[in-house]
């Protein structure tokens, strides 16, 4: 069974759709995607799929569902890895109806206009002659089912790493958005008509989501992907528009520049994270262990995950007036089976304790002391195969239930940008680099 074969049965009921027998036989594949990477180096190593961007999906919001019949989307993405070859994925997870595409393109991104006399931050145009066509088991167009994704033909195309790439659907049928990724701190553009192929968009217009496009794998040296699974702090809320500037950003630039971490294989970054995400119930999105097959186990060649997760399910119960409880032994339970899960297809998995959020609009003492139960058990509990400290890495010395003020975007619960490259930061890169 094909990898995007695989991906496709994690998106949907197995009970609804195939035999156990099959369910057995795609788990086993999923975990053979997972084993440990070769140490080889150099023209020795072996090429392999590898995500080198990617983002976690969510249900358009309702009233809010943008009509993109008979338009252009262009999603610009920004990658992490480089690599020779090049597949897309698309994703009708929340739709109802089938999803229709008439024509998919891929390019590299032009670089915006930034000197005088006419600087500007436009990102819709590609580079002339980067242009490929997509194509679907050889067809231009592709019909996807309710609840399913699929990839593309791969295309022969030179990605460099740390650019910027241009997806371009066009959507001839009656099209709303029901599968998309708000608030993505990143320019992507719509315009009427089949535009897909143009290097330059006729009146485009700027939107801030991804609509349907779901990630992006190149074919690279090593098959290692590191997934940062969370809420808003992952997904980078408050890191300037277009500068990748979240802490998965910092940590691919800090991967690519280590000499250890390149012999290792470890190469690709993915962005799962999904502003508002709880992990018990369902918020902004899914909750995150529903979000566990998709966006973590799925992901080509993926071998690591960041966990950060808990700060909203400890934020709502002061907005809906609930009391703790066993709050703290409930979270701990849900990060548990995320480690487990993930441990269970060959993957590393590095909990990240929880950041101070002492006078955001959520916090409240209590919950504070939830905040810290979960971050004590994270550091000494044994689930975890390493600790990401971030918590140490932002909080004010003088005030440990803070941001540090250098690190604090103003609301007291989301880091600036300085705050996003201290996680980074403080992230121990050796454990990209030892066996479990």
């Amino acid at each position: 069974m094909a990898l995007h074969s695989v991906r496709s049965f994690l998106s949907v009921k197995p009970s609804r759709y195939f035999t156990a027998a099959t369910f057995l036989l795609a788990a086993a594949v999923c975990l053979q995607a997972g084993a440990q990477p070769a140490p080889a180096t150099g023209a020795g190593r072996s090429r392999s799929w590898v995500a080198t961007w990617g983002a976690a999906m969510l249900p358009a919001e309702a009233g809010r569902a943008p009509d993109v019949t008979g338009k252009t989307l262009r999603e610009v993405v920004h990658t992490s890895v480089g690599g020779d070859r090049a597949r897309v994925w698309i994703s009708n997870r929340f739709g109802s109806t089938p999803l229709y595409v008439g024509a998919a393109h891929i390019a590299l991104t032009a670089a915006p206009q930034r000197a005088s006399p006419a600087p500007t931050t436009d990102l819709s145009a590609t580079q002339p002659g980067s242009d490929q066509t997509l194509t679907f088991n050889h067809a231009a167009a592709v019909t996807i089912p309710p609840g399913a994704e699929v990839v593309s033909d791969p295309v022969t195309l030179q990605v460099p790493a740390f650019a910027d790439v241009s997806v371009s659907l066009y959507l001839p049928r009656k099209t709303m958005v029901s599968t998309e990724h708000s608030y993505a701190d990143q320019s992507s553009y719509v315009a009427s008509g089949n535009q897909a192929a143009s290097a330059a968009l006729t009146d485009p217009k700027a939107e801030k989501s991804w609509f349907f496009v779901s990630g992006l794998d190149v074919r690279s040296a090593g098959k290692s992907a590191v997934v940062a699974f969370g809420d808003s702090i992952t997904d980078g809320a408050y890191a300037t528009m277009n500068e990748n500037r979240r802490w998965p950003d910092d940590l691919a630039q800090r991967l690519a520049a280590d000499a250890a971490t390149r012999r290792a294989g470890v190469l690709g970054v993915v962005n799962s994270g999904i502003g508002g995400n709880r992990v018990l119930l369902d918020g902004w999105g899914p909750n995150a262990l529903s979000r566990i097959n998709s966006d973590i186990i799925a992901r080509s060649g993926a071998r690591y995950v960041i966990v950060l997760e808990s700060i909203n399910d400890i934020g709502r119960f002061v907005t809906d007036r609930q009391p703790y409880g066993d709050l703290a032994q409930r979270l701990e339970f849900g990060l548990e089976q995320i480690a487990t899960q993930a441990h269970a297809h060959g993957m590393r998995v590095i909990g990240a304790t929880l950041t101070p959020y002492q006078g955001c609009g959520y916090y409240s003492p209590d919950g504070d002391k939830v905040r810290m139960a979960v971050n004590d058990w994270i550091r000494h509990s044994g689930v975890f195969d390493g600790v990401a400290d971030f918590a140490k890495a932002t909080r004010d010395p003088n005030n440990p239930q803070r941001f540090a003020p250098q690190f604090d975007s103003g609301d007291h619960l989301h880091p600036n940008n300085a705050g996003y490259k201290a996680m980074a930061d403080s992230i121990d890169l050796s454990l990209f680099t030892k066996s479990r």
